[in-house]
């Protein structure tokens, strides 16, 4: 784990409620900091979400701390049947992520045996926690899925790059590359993350315009790309070096996939604007997909199946390259209503000016 925006946020949120439960005298100021705690989320999104939720669960879990502290006092069995019921309801109300704050508060406001003002203080302690989070979370370096989505996808793109790169060869020692793929493996479950919270941003906060639809289907489509990248590592690692193979195929082997990795290089360079109008054409990489694949049927054919290991491998390096060539058209067409839009503004521009 890395230092980040999200733990320095964390940190002031904390500070922010206790200063202000201190500020208004209340009593036990740390119930407000645990619920600063619970309440920073990765997104404006579900910081918003949470908020809704735990202002509901935590009045519904207040409440019926309240009546059962009443009647049942706080003892430790009255306590425990109490947090199974308010866990029963947040489960039925599909408000799963607010129970471990709500169970606080609920635990807090028991703790006062029916006394009505005492547990007031307590629930208003954790409505100042939650509501320092989403405020700090907002106001202070605020996310941006979009952004760290990008950022992340090229850096899972350089390290897929380097082990794709030594696959087939075997260069790299065992021990570094087993290490070096279950880092990969995580850092595209995070990436997965992210692009469900970007997803989340963009469809459910705000009205979303076509264009910002086609960019996230081309996010999509980088997540899907890199994911097939993996599944030629999965692929190589579990058939390539089992199988029946001359030198000149694993010469071919390592030849094509280089070749998809450039082809995947290109496109998100391209994605990034970092390339000359016209420098850069995908469709030899496409003909030269195809026909790997081809010879690579022909291959197994001619070996009456003793090639079977590598018709595996052959299809998921193909797979690879279809899905590059998927995101590189998807990037073209992107690119192609960014020019439009230029030519809307500027002709839009003119007209105003004449006018």
């Amino acid at each position: 784990m890395t230092f980040g925006p999200r733990m320095l946020k964390t940190g002031i949120a904390v500070t922010l409620a206790l200063y202000i439960s201190v500020w208004l005298h209340f009593s036990s100021p740390v119930i407000a900091a645990v619920a600063a705690l619970f309440a920073m989320q990765p997104s404006i999104y579900r910081s918003w979400r949470y908020v809704l939720e735990q202002v509901q669960t935590n009045t519904l879990g207040a409440a019926i701390a309240m009546l059962a502290g009443t009647f049942f006092t706080n003892e430790p069995i009255a306590v425990g049947v109490v947090c199974v019921l308010v866990i029963m309801i947040c489960i039925k109300l599909k408000m799963d992520e607010s129970i471990g704050l709500t169970l606080v508060t609920v635990v807090a406001v028991m703790e006062a045996s029916g006394q009505w003002d005492f547990a007031l203080n307590r629930f208003l302690l954790s409505l100042i926690g939650i509501a320092s989070a989403f405020v700090i979370n907002i106001a202070f370096l605020p996310p941006k899925p979009k952004a760290q989505f990008h950022e992340q996808a090229r850096a899972v793109f350089t390290q897929l790059s380097l082990l794709l790169r030594t696959a087939v060869s075997d260069e790299m020692k065992e021990k570094i590359f087993r290490e070096q793929k279950q880092a990969l493996y995580d850092r595209l479950t995070s990436l997965a993350a992210k692009y469900k919270l970007l997803e989340e941003e963009q469809k459910k906060i705000r009205r979303v315009k076509y264009r910002e639809k086609r960019q996230l289907v081309v996010d999509k489509q980088m997540l899907v790309t890199l994911q097939k990248g993996y599944e030629v590592l999965e692929a190589v690692q579990e058939h390539f070096f089992q199988a029946e193979r001359t030198p000149e195929m694993n010469k071919s082997y390592d030849r094509h996939l280089e070749k998809m990795i450039k082809f995947h290089e290109h496109v998100l360079l391209k994605f990034e604007d970092k390339l000359k109008p016209g420098s850069w054409d995908s469709a030899p990489a496409e003909e030269a997909n195809d026909l790997f694949m081809k010879r690579a049927a022909e291959s197994f054919n001619e070996r009456k199946g003793g090639s079977l290991r590598l018709l595996i491998v052959a299809s998921a390096i193909y797979d690879y390259g279809h899905q590059t060539a998927r995101l590189s058209r998807m990037v073209d067409h992107v690119d192609e209503d960014d020019e439009d839009d230029e030519e809307e503004k500027e002709t839009a521009k003119v007209a105003k000016t004449e006018a």
